[in-house]
């Protein structure tokens, strides 16, 4: 089988497994420039109270170092555009992605279809797969792919779907020919930095983790800092996508899992904030939502009061 019909093969096997889009990028290290703004962005703390992302540096740099046969890297697109009732408002919203079926759950499910069906093709073959919990740079291994890029507001923009899209990466041993990268469109744009509530965004493409309310509301543990806003936020933060003008072009996601669950279509701080345990772990059970924990959720809905 020749390498042009390897790829058709693989990308609709992609799209056969349920993902928007597929691309196709040559396994080695990341760039130059991409490896030292990774660097640049932990030596200034950038990334905040996230010490995980300190470790297995190496392999977030190299993909062979995960797996040495890797040839080919396989990105994997799925869009969640929905509507979301919440970020109207005032008090108690939720970003995009969350309050319906954790996209991990959906993600690894489809991947480890894929995988299998590879494997089961190829015989041989080796063949790797992760969201966005291993030690890999899946927007930039997107961009490599063909995807889209990665807009100022650090988010990977594709056409069609803008930046509700959700990430995932297969290493393989397999040689599939690479797919041209796409060019920036962002142009002289910058409503993401502008609209940024807590000017998280430094500049084009560099964020602050530790100014940025998605990470407060999700991976902050204990009190959130004095003088903290988290401008109706109860968990993560879409305003800088919500200006984007790439995302008036978003269509409807077909993946009726990530639907936002019924009782939070409604905020009910007073509620959510009093929420028992157990009454916690109904609310969130499946769903990204959890992430924060008991606590964390509690804190965040209480802030506003």
């Amino acid at each position: 089988m020749s390498g042009t019909d390897l790829a058709a093969r693989v990308r609709a096997l992609g799209t056969e497994f349920g993902f928007d889009s597929v691309g196709f990028a040559r396994a080695g290290p990341v760039d130059v420039d991409t490896a030292e703004r990774f660097r640049r962005f932990l030596r200034e703390g950038r990334h905040a109270g996230m010490k995980y992302m300190e470790g297995r540096v190496e392999e977030r740099l190299d993909p062979t170092r995960i797996l040495p046969e890797a040839r080919t890297v396989i990105a994997v697109l799925l869009n969640y555009h929905r509507d979301n009732p919440t970020e109207h408002a005032q008090t108690g919203k939720i970003a995009r992605y969350a309050g319906g079926r954790d996209y991990h759950k959906v993600m690894q499910s489809r991947l480890r279809a894929l995988k299998r069906r590879l494997e089961e093709l190829y015989p041989g073959a080796k063949v790797w797969h992760a969201v966005d919990t291993a030690p890999v740079l899946e927007r930039y291994w997107a961009e490599k792919a063909g995807l889209g890029w990665v807009g100022k507001n650090t988010l990977l923009i594709a056409r069609g779907f803008g930046s509700w899209t959700f990430l995932g990466v297969l290493l393989t041993s397999l040689e599939i020919p690479p797919d041209a990268p796409r060019r920036d469109h962002c142009g002289s744009c910058a409503r993401c930095l502008e609209a940024c509530p807590t000017s998280a965004l430094l500049e084009p493409g560099v964020l602050d983790s530790g100014l940025c309310i998605s990470y407060w509301t999700i991976e902050h543990r204990g009190e959130l800092p004095e003088g903290a806003d988290l401008h109706g936020w109860v968990f993560g933060c879409d305003d800088c996508q919500t200006v984007c003008p790439w995302n008036r072009f978003a269509r409807p996601t077909n993946v009726s899992e990530f639907e936002l669950g019924e009782e939070l279509r409604r905020p009910d701080l007073v509620r959510w904030a009093a929420l028992s345990r157990a009454e916690w772990d109904a609310l969130t059970r499946g769903t990204a939502l959890r992430r924060p924990g008991h606590e964390g959720w509690l804190r965040n809905c209480g802030f506003h009061f």
